[in-house]
C-alpha cells in the first residue's frame, strides 16, 4: 500500500467519526494507552479560555525558550497549513513526521473510532514525546474538562477569559464555561486565571483541587499607558515581582501578564533583560498582525485579527482606539453563523469608515447579504462581496497609504487574506 500524503491523511482523518465534536477523554486514553504514551514532556502548561489561547501560549513558549528550554507547542485551529498546529522551537512539523504519527495512532486505535481532533492530539503528544522536549505547551481546542488536551496533567493550569461561546457544548452562562474550563485543574498543582471576574465555579474547583490559584488583580496584575505598561506578580515565595516601563506589544498585554506570572511560577531564573527580549520577540500570525504590502503600485497597511466573538471584537476595538492612524479604517469581514454577530459588531462599529463583507469558505458561514444588512440597520456604509479576497481587493482600491485595512471576524477570513497576500507577492 503507497503511504499517504498529509493531504490524504487529513482527507482521512475527516470521515473517521460520525461526529466533527465529540466530547470525552475514554477514547483518546485507550489509544493512547495502547502506544504506550507518557507525558509529552517533563513540564506541561495547558492554556484554556474564551480568548486569547494562543498569544498566552506563544508568550509562555518565548518565554522559556529565552532560557534555553526545548519547547514544543500545540495549538488549533490552522491558517493556512496543518503543520502550524504542532510546533518544536518555533519550527512546525514536517509532512513527514505528521504522517508518520498519524500512523502509529492508526495502527494502535483498532476499532476506537477518534475525531479529527483527537488524532491530531495524539499525534501532537506522540511527536513531542518523541522530541525529548524541556516542556511543552498545550493549548484547549473547546472547553477544558472533556477536551482530548485535558489527557495530559498539566503541571500548570492557565485560563485567560471567560466568555460564552461554543454554548451548545459548554453551556450558555459564564459559569458553566468556568466550570468546563476549570476541568483543566489538577489536584495541588497551581492554576492562574486572567479574567478579572472569574465565576464562582471555578473558584469553587480550586478550592476543593487544593490548587494554589493566581488571579488577576489579586496575585498579578498591568497598567496600561499610553505609551508603556508595567507589571507586577507573585513568587512562588509570595514575594512581589515588577516589571516598568515595558514597551507596549501588538498582541494583547493581559495575556503577557498572565504568561509571566505562569513563568514566575516554575521556578526558572528570572533574568529581566531576557524577560522583556522574550515579550517582544513574540509573534502570533492572524491576531493583532500587523502587515504591509504594496498592491497595483501604491503601499497599504494591513491589520489581520482572528478575533470572532464579543469578548475579542472588544478588545479590537480597544487596541484600535490606542493606535490611531492618520488616515481612515476600513473593515473586511466575514463570520460563521454560529457566532454572535450582533455582539461583535456593536463593539466595532464606530471603528471603521467602511465595511466589505463576504461569506466565509464553508457551509458554516453567514451570508455577505445577512450581514451587510445588519450593518446597515446600523448606519455603517457598507457593501457585500462573493469572496473575502474581493472584498480584500475592494478595500484596497479605496485605500491609500494613510490608511489601515482590517481584515477579521474568523480563522477563515484571516487564512483567505494570508493566501492572497502569498499570491499579490508571487505576482510582483
Amino acid at each position: 500500500m503507497t503511504a499517504r500524503s498529509l493531504g490524504e491523511w487529513l482527507s482521512y482523518l475527516e470521515q473517521l467519526h460520525p461526529s466533527a465534536i465529540d466530547m470525552g477523554l475514554e477514547r483518546s486514553r485507550q489509544v493512547a494507552q495502547q502506544i504506550g504514551l507518557g507525558r509529552p514532556a517533563p513540564r506541561v502548561i495547558t492554556v484554556t479560555g474564551t480568548n486569547g489561547k494562543g498569544s498566552t501560549c506563544a508568550f509562555v513558549a518565548s518565554l522559556l525558550q529565552a532560557q534555553g528550554l526545548e519547547v514544543g507547542v500545540y495549538s488549533s485551529p490552522h491558517l493556512v497549513r496543518y503543520n502550524e498546529r504542532v510546533q518544536v522551537q518555533g519550527v512546525e512539523a514536517t509532512d513527514e513526521q505528521l504522517c508518520e504519527a498519524f500512523e502509529v495512532i492508526e495502527k494502535a486505535r483498532g476499532e476506537i473510532s477518534l475525531t479529527y481532533f483527537e488524532m491530531g492530539t495524539l499525534a501532537a503528544f506522540w511527536l513531542f514525546e518523541q522530541a525529548a522536549l524541556d516542556a511543552v505547551v498545550l493549548e484547549v481546542g473547546l472547553g477544558g474538562r472533556l477536551d482530548a488536551v485535558n489527557l495530559i496533567d498539566a503541571d500548570l493550569a492557565l485560563v485567560t477569559s471567560i466568555g460564552v461561546d461554543h454554548a451548545e457544548w459548554l453551556g450558555n452562562t459564564r459559569e458553566s464555561v468556568a466550570f468546563e474550563k476549570a476541568g483543566i485543574f489538577r489536584e495541588g498543582r497551581p492554576a492562574l486565571c486572567g479574567d478579572i471576574d472569574p465565576p464562582q465555579p471555578m473558584l469553587d474547583q480550586a478550592r476543593s483541587l487544593n490548587c494554589p490559584l493566581s488571579l488577576r488583580g489579586v496575585d498579578f496584575d498591568l497598567s496600561v499607558g499610553p505609551a508603556s505598561w508595567s507589571w507586577f506578580g507573585t513568587d512562588l515565595n509570595g514575594q512581589r515581582i515588577e516589571l516598568l516601563d515595558l514597551p507596549l506589544l501588538d498582541l494583547p498585554m493581559q495575556n503577557a501578564a498572565l504568561a509571566l506570572q505562569a513563568y514566575l511560577l516554575m521556578d526558572l531564573p528570572w533574568q529581566e533583560a531576557s524577560v522583556r527580549a522574550a515579550l517582544l520577540d513574540t509573534r502570533v500570525t492572524g491576531r493583532l498582525d500587523r502587515r504591509s504590502f504594496e498592491w497595483q503600485g501604491k503601499p497599504l497597511h494591513l491589520l489581520l485579527d482572528v478575533g470572532h466573538n464579543p469578548h475579542a471584537a472588544v478588545f479590537l476595538a480597544q487596541r484600535l482606539s490606542q493606535r490611531p492612524v492618520t488616515g481612515q479604517r476600513l473593515a473586511v469581514f466575514g463570520l460563521l453563523n454560529d457566532k454572535d454577530l450582533d455582539g461583535v459588531l456593536r463593539a466595532l462599529t464606530g471603528c471603521f469608515s467602511s465595511w466589505a463583507v463576504a461569506p466565509l469558505p464553508t457551509p458554516r458561514s453567514r451570508s455577505g447579504q445577512e450581514i451587510a444588512q445588519v450593518l446597515q440597520n446600523l448606519g455603517a456604509q457598507v457593501a457585500s462581496y462573493p469572496s473575502v479576497a474581493m472584498a480584500l481587493e475592494a478595500q484596497c482600491a479605496h485605500a491609500t497609504a494613510d490608511d489601515e485595512i482590517v481584515l477579521f471576524g474568523s480563522f477563515y477570513c484571516v487564512a483567505e487574506a494570508l493566501e492572497w497576500l502569498a499570491g499579490t507577492s508571487r505576482r510582483k
